[in-house]
C-alpha cells in the first residue's frame, strides 16, 4: 500500500514510544495519523463512526457466593460484579438455564463462574463440563478457572491436544473438565459408561460463546446437547446449563434451539465500554485488470497489511482480522516486509500470522507471545474471533466482511480492553456485499445482529444423530420429543427400514457395526495431512472438504510465511505431499457444476416471474486449475485436473423467468446468459446481508434455459447436505435481498463488472458471460412484480373500498422475514430500489459473451476457500479447525 507512510516513530523494546506520549493514541487520532499523508482526492475512507463509552453499572455480591471465591476475585481486581453477571449467575443458581448474551469483553465468564465454583465448593463431589468453540478460548478459560477454584477443583483439558496418558487422570480426578463439542460427541458420550461417575455427578454445563453454533455444524451441535442431557438423565443427574454469546437477535429462542429445553436471556450489559472510532474503508479502483479486463480495487490484503505495519510502527497493539489462511500468511509477511524497507528491521520480529491448520505446539507459542505483548501486531483468521483474552489491544484492522455482523462486532470488540478508545477499521472487498456495506453504514450501525440459524430437523443432521444415540442408549418412543417430536418418529422409521435401526419393545437400538461415524462439522471427509516430501515433516492440515481446491496437484500451499508447491495430492490416502518453492504465481482451482431440482416445496407467482424453494442435487467437481500472476491477478496458463465429482443433495431458492419477462428486461438470446450470470452472481455476494451465512456457505447456477423449469432460472443453493436455512431465509426475504442487490450493481462505479459487483471469486466459468447492465435490468423486472404483489396484498386487505390502514401491517411486517437481521435500515431500503421501475437503467455497458451456463459454487458439503490472495479456505472455518482432533 502506497498512501499511508508515515514518518518512523522510535519505539522502546516493548512498543511503546518513549518520552511523555502515550504508546497508542486515542481511536480518532490514531486514524487521522495513519491518513495524514493520504491525497484527499483518493482518500479510501466512506464514513467514521463513532461509539460512545458506556459506565458500568455493578451489583452486590450475592449472599451464596463464598468469602473465598470473593477473595480470589479481589485479588484479580474483581471487587464488585456487573449487573448483568448477577442477574445470569441468579438464574443459574436458581436452577434454571440460562444465556448472557452481552458485548465482548463483559465479563461473560463471570456469570458462570459464580454459581458453578460456588456449587463445587459447597459439594465435593460435584462437576463442571465446559464447552469452548476454539482450543485457545479453552485453555484460557482454563487458566481463568485455575486461579479462581479451590485445589480439589482440579481443572483439565480434555480435548485433541491432551495427551493420552493424561486423559485417564482427566476422567477420574478433574472437577472443572474443559472440552469441545467434537471431543464430547467423539470421546466422551461413545465412552459414557467409562464417564459414568462423572456424569451422574455434573452441575454445571457451560457452552461459551454458543452464537458460534450455527448452520450445520449448530443443528449437529444442538443434538449433541441433547444426547448429553439425555445421558446425564439415565444416571441421575440434571445439570443446569448456563450459555454465553456475543449480541444476538432473540438470544432465548436461539440457546433454547440449541439446548433443546427452555433457556432464559439476560442482555443488558452493565459492563464499561471504552469509545471506538469505527472507520469504513474501501480500496480505490487501479489501473490494474482482471479477467475479462475488469478494473480491480487496490487488494484489501495489501491495504490491512499496510495499516497493520503503521500500527505497529506507532506501538499500537493490533489485530488484524482476514478472511482465509492464506491471507494471514500473507498480510504478517507484507506487513514486516514493509517494516524492513522503512528501516523498521527491529519490528519486524514482533509481528506474526495466526490461523488454524498450525501445530498445537505453535499455536500456543504464538497465543503466549501475543498475551504477554511480545508480539505487536498479529494477523488471524477467526481463530482468534473466539480466542484469548488479550488485554490493551489498541487497533483491529477487517480486512473483509468476515460474514455476520456478530463476527464483525465479536472481531471489533477484542480492541479496547484496557479501557481506552479504540480504532477499527473495516477494509471492503472486491466484493459485491463489502462494497455495499462501505457505501451504507447504516447496514452496520443502524440495524440488530442476525438471529442464529440453526435446523435439527435436518435429515442429513437428524437421522445420523439419531444413530449416535442408538447407539449410546437403547432410544425410548418418549425421548424423540427431545429430538424433533414428529420428524424424529418419521426419520427413526426410516432408519428402520433402511436396517440402521432395530426396533424392540425396549427401544430402539443401533444395527451398524461399531459406533456410527458422523461429522458434526461438514461432509465426513478427513482432514488432508500436509507433508514436506523431503523431510517427512507435518506442515499442517487442511480439512478434506476444501482439499481439491486448495491441495490438488500444483497448489500453491502457504504456512507460516513459507511458500509450498504441491506434488501429490492423494485423495484416497488424505495426504498432500509439497516442496518448498517460491514462485510468482498463485493458483485458483476451476470447476464444473451441474444441478437437477429434486422437488419443489413453495412456490411464489409473481406474474412473469415465479420464485421457488425446494430440494436439489448438486454435482460438482474440479476439473482445472490456473495459475495468476501474483499482485496482478493476470493468468498465466491453465492445467487439466482429474479428480473426482462430489454430490449434494441440498435446499435451494430460485426464480424463473416466463418470455414476458425476458422481454420486459429488453434481453435478446445472446444477453440473457450473462445477465442471469451476474444477477446471480450478485445476489449470492448479497445474501450474506439478511441471513447468518458466509458467500462460501452458497452456491449458484444460472442459464437461459434450465431443462427440469423449462425456463430461464437463476438457482442459489446452501453448500450444506440437506441445507442449512440459507436458501429459504433468501426465498422469505426475497423482496430486501433483490433491493440490495439491485442497488450494489447499479451503484458500482465500474463500466461492465467487476469483483465489487457481479464477478465472483469462485465462478466455475471464469466470470464469462456477464452483464452488467442486463442484470439490472433483470432484477428491475423481479422487483416491479415483487412491489405489485404487494401492492395487491394490500388491495386484499381493503373492504368495499374501506381502508383499512389501521389493520394493515407495516411494510416490514408485510414482508416475510426470519430474524431482525431481515430487515434493512429505511434509508437504505428505499435508496436500494422499494418498488423498482423498469425506467431505471444501469449507466455500465452490456458485456457479451457466449451463451453457457453461470455457476458460482462451494465445495461440496464444506465451503470453498478463497480471499484476496486466491483460495485457500473457506473464511469461517478456523473456528472448527483450531479444535478438531
Amino acid at each position: 500500500m502506497t498512501s499511508l507512510h508515515p514518518s518512523p516513530v522510535a519505539t522502546d523494546g516493548q512498543g511503546a514510544v518513549p518520552g511523555a506520549a502515550p504508546a497508542a493514541l486515542p481511536g480518532a487520532d490514531l486514524l487521522e495519523a495513519l491518513l495524514s499523508d493520504t491525497d484527499p482526492e483518493h482518500d479510501p475512507v466512506t464514513h467514521v463512526h463513532r461509539l460512545p463509552a458506556r459506565d458500568p453499572r455493578v451489583s452486590e455480591w450475592p449472599a451464596w457466593v463464598g468469602p473465598q471465591l470473593r477473595g480470589r476475585l479481589a485479588e484479580r481486581g474483581v471487587l464488585a460484579p456487573f449487573s448483568h453477571q448477577v442477574a445470569a449467575a441468579e438464574l443459574a443458581r436458581s436452577g434454571r438455564h440460562v444465556v448472557v448474551a452481552t458485548g465482548t469483553a463483559s465479563g461473560k465468564s463471570l456469570a458462570y463462574q459464580l454459581p458453578a465454583l460456588t456449587a463445587l465448593a459447597e459439594d465435593p463431589r460435584a462437576c463442571a463440563l465446559y464447552l469452548a468453540p476454539t482450543k485457545a478460548l479453552a485453555r484460557d478459560q482454563l487458566a481463568s478457572v485455575a486461579a479462581l477454584a479451590d485445589s480439589s477443583v482440579r481443572p483439565a483439558a480434555y480435548d485433541g491436544d491432551t495427551p493420552m496418558e493424561e486423559r485417564d487422570w482427566v476422567r477420574r480426578h478433574s472437577r472443572w473438565i474443559v472440552t469441545n463439542p467434537d471431543m464430547l460427541h467423539r470421546g466422551v458420550l461413545p465412552a459414557h459408561q467409562k464417564w459414568s461417575s462423572t456424569l451422574r455427578r455434573v452441575t454445571y454445563v457451560v457452552v461459551d460463546e454458543c452464537h458460534a453454533y450455527r448452520g450445520v455444524f449448530g443443528s449437529h451441535v444442538g443434538h449433541v446437547l441433547r444426547r448429553l442431557r439425555r445421558i446425564c438423565r439415565r444416571y441421575g443427574a440434571n445439570p443446569v446449563f448456563v450459555l454465553a454469546s456475543a449480541t444476538v437477535a432473540d438470544p432465548a429462542a436461539a440457546a433454547s434451539r440449541l439446548v433443546g429445553a427452555p433457556v432464559t436471556a439476560v442482555t443488558e450489559d452493565g459492563s464499561p465500554r471504552p469509545g471506538v472510532t469505527f472507520a469504513l474503508w474501501e480500496p480505490p479502483l487501479t489501473e490494474r485488470t482482471g479477467e475479462h479486463g475488469a478494473p480491480l480495487r487496490r487488494s484489501a490484503v495489501a491495504d490491512a497489511a499496510g495499516l497493520l505495519a503503521d500500527l505497529v510502527e506507532r506501538g499500537a497493539r493490533t489485530l488484524a482480522f482476514v478472511r482465509s489462511r492464506r491471507s494471514a500468511e500473507s498480510v504478517a509477511d507484507q506487513a514486516r516486509r514493509v517494516l524492513v524497507e522503512r528501516g523498521r528491521a527491529d519490528l519486524a520480529p514482533r509481528v506474526d500470522s495466526y490461523r488454524g491448520g498450525y501445530l498445537p505446539e505453535e499455536r500456543r507459542e504464538l497465543e503466549r507471545a501475543l498475551s504477554s505483548g511480545a508480539l505487536l501486531g498479529v494477523a488471524t483468521t477467526n481463530a482468534l474471533e473466539l480466542g484469548i483474552d488479550i488485554a490493551g489491544l489498541d487497533a483491529v484492522v477487517l480486512a473483509g466482511y468476515p460474514g455476520t455482523l456478530a463476527s464483525l462486532w465479536q472481531q471489533a470488540g477484542r480492541a479496547g480492553r484496557a479501557q481506552r478508545e479504540s480504532l477499527v477499521v473495516f477494509i471492503a472487498r472486491d466484493d459485491p456485499l463489502d462494497h455495499y456495506l462501505a457505501h451504507h453504514p447504516r447496514a452496520v450501525f443502524g440495524r440488530p445482529v442476525e438471529a442464529t440459524v440453526t435446523d435439527p430437523t435436518n435429515p442429513y443432521v437428524l437421522g445420523p444423530q439419531l444413530c449416535c444415540a442408538a447407539a449410546e442408549l437403547p432410544l425410548l418412543p418418549e425421548e424423540l420429543t427431545d429430538f424433533g417430536g414428529a420428524a424424529a418418529e418419521a426419520q427413526v422409521a426410516e432408519l428402520v427400514a433402511a436396517g440402521q435401526l432395530r426396533s424392540r419393545p425396549t427401544g430402539f437400538y443401533w444395527a451398524g457395526r461399531g459406533r456410527p461415524d458422523v461429522d458434526i462439522r461438514g461432509d465426513g471427509a478427513a482432514p488432508v495431512s500436509i507433508i514436506e516430501g523431503s523431510t517427512g515433516r507435518l506442515l499442517g492440515t487442511v480439512d478434506g472438504g476444501a482439499a481439491h481446491a486448495t491441495v490438488h496437484g500444483g497448489a500453491l500451499y502457504v504456512h507460516r510465511g513459507e511458500t509450498y508447491v504441491v506434488d501429490e495430492f492423494d485423495v484416497q490416502d488424505a495426504c498432500a505431499v509439497v516442496h518448498p518453492e517460491s514462485p510468482e504465481w498463485t493458483t485458483v482451482a476451476r470447476d464444473v457444476t451441474d444441478l437437477t431440482v429434486v422437488s419443489t416445496d413453495r412456490t411464489r407467482r409473481l406474474g412473469t416471474v415465479t420464485a421457488h424453494t425446494g430440494v436439489v442435487h448438486v454435482t460438482n467437481q474440479v476439473v482445472a486449475y490456473q495459475r495468476r500472476r501474483l499482485g496482478t491477478g493476470e493468468v498465466l496458463a491453465e492445467f487439466p485436473l482429474d479428480l473426482p465429482p462430489r454430490q449434494l443433495r441440498t435446499r435451494a431458492v430460485w426464480l424463473t423467468f416466463d418470455e414476458r419477462a425476458i422481454a420486459r428486461a429488453d434481453l435478446d438470446d445472446v444477453s440473457v446468459p450473462g445477465s442471469l450470470h451476474a444477477a446471480e452472481h450478485a445476489s449470492i455476494g448479497i445474501l450474506p446481508l439478511l441471513a447468518t451465512c458466509d458467500r462460501w456457505d452458497l452456491g449458484g447456477v444460472s442459464t437461459a434455459l434450465h431443462p427440469d423449469t423449462g425456463a430461464a432460472t437463476i438457482v442459489v443453493y446452501d453448500g450444506h447436505p440437506g441445507g442449512a436455512g440459507f436458501a429459504e431465509r433468501g426465498f422469505a426475504v426475497l423482496r430486501q435481498w433483490l433491493q440490495a442487490t439491485r442497488a450494489t450493481v447499479a451503484s458500482c462505479e465500474c463500466e461492465a463488472g467487476c469483483p465489487s459487483c457481479v464477478q465472483s471469486p469462485k465462478c466455475g466459468n471464469g466470470n464469462d458471460p456477464l452483464d452488467k447492465a442486463g442484470a439490472v435490468r433483470v432484477l428491475d423486472v423481479v422487483l416491479d412484480e415483487l412491489a405489485a404483489a404487494a401492492d395487491r396484498e394490500l388491495d386484499e386487505q381493503t373492504d368495499g373500498g374501506r381502508d383499512l390502514a389501521a389493520d394493515v401491517p407495516s411494510e416490514a411486517d408485510r414482508t416475510p422475514v426470519a430474524g431482525p437481521a431481515s430487515n434493512l435500515p429505511a434509508d437504505d431500503a428505499a435508496e436500494a430500489g422499494a418498488g423498482a421501475s423498469l425506467r431505471r437503467r444501469s449507466d455500465g455497458a452490456s458485456g457479451r459473451g457466449r451463451p453457457t451456463q453461470g455457476d458460482d459454487r462451494t465445495d461440496i458439503g464444506r465451503r470453498a476457500a478463497g480471499a484476496d490472495d486466491g483460495p485457500a479456505r473457506g473464511p469461517s472455518d478456523d473456528l472448527s479447525d483450531d479444535l478438531v482432533f
